[in-house]
């Protein structure tokens, strides 16, 4: 079992309550941080920073390690929603691959009830546009002819 340090004082109890639950994952696999991020998408300097509290683990991050585990996701990932609400913003990781660059977008990614509200407006369109083809499939024949 790993020896822990303790977490940081400003890291707030949401977070510290996932920390806790993440490192308890990771001792009771009894991998390695290097085995771990062997088995992960992240590496072990990315683990070693979401383990000690110094920064937010993404999403992905907690579900690889749930699967690793073999446990369900259902109760850490709605920790991890809590965490993420008062962990000190600036300090989450990226969704994607770990230890990137980050690339800027030109929209904000929404999150959410936006992230919602983006996929209906999403698929609304492209059932608008499919139905505007198929209209003028039908119609130009009709000319033509």
């Amino acid at each position: 079992m790993t020896r822990w340090r303790p977490l940081p004082d400003a890291l707030p109890r949401e977070a510290q309550h996932l920390v806790g639950r993440l490192r308890g994952l990771k001792d009771r696999t009894g991998l390695s941080l290097a085995e771990l991020a062997r088995r992960t998408a992240y590496s072990k300097s990315s683990w070693q920073r979401y383990l000690s509290g110094a920064k937010q683990p993404p999403r992905g991050a907690v579900q690889a390690l749930c699967r690793v585990a073999e446990v369900e996701q259902g109760r850490l990932l709605a920790l991890w929603e809590l965490a993420d609400q008062t962990w000190p913003h600036g300090e989450a990781g990226p969704p994607g691959p770990p230890d990137t660059v980050p690339v800027p977008l030109p929209v904000p990614v929404p999150s959410g009830v936006d992230h919602r509200r983006w996929r209906a407006a999403a698929l609304v369109s492209f059932a608008v546009i499919v139905l505007l083809a198929v209209w003028l499939l039908w119609v130009l024949p009709l000319r033509s002819g």
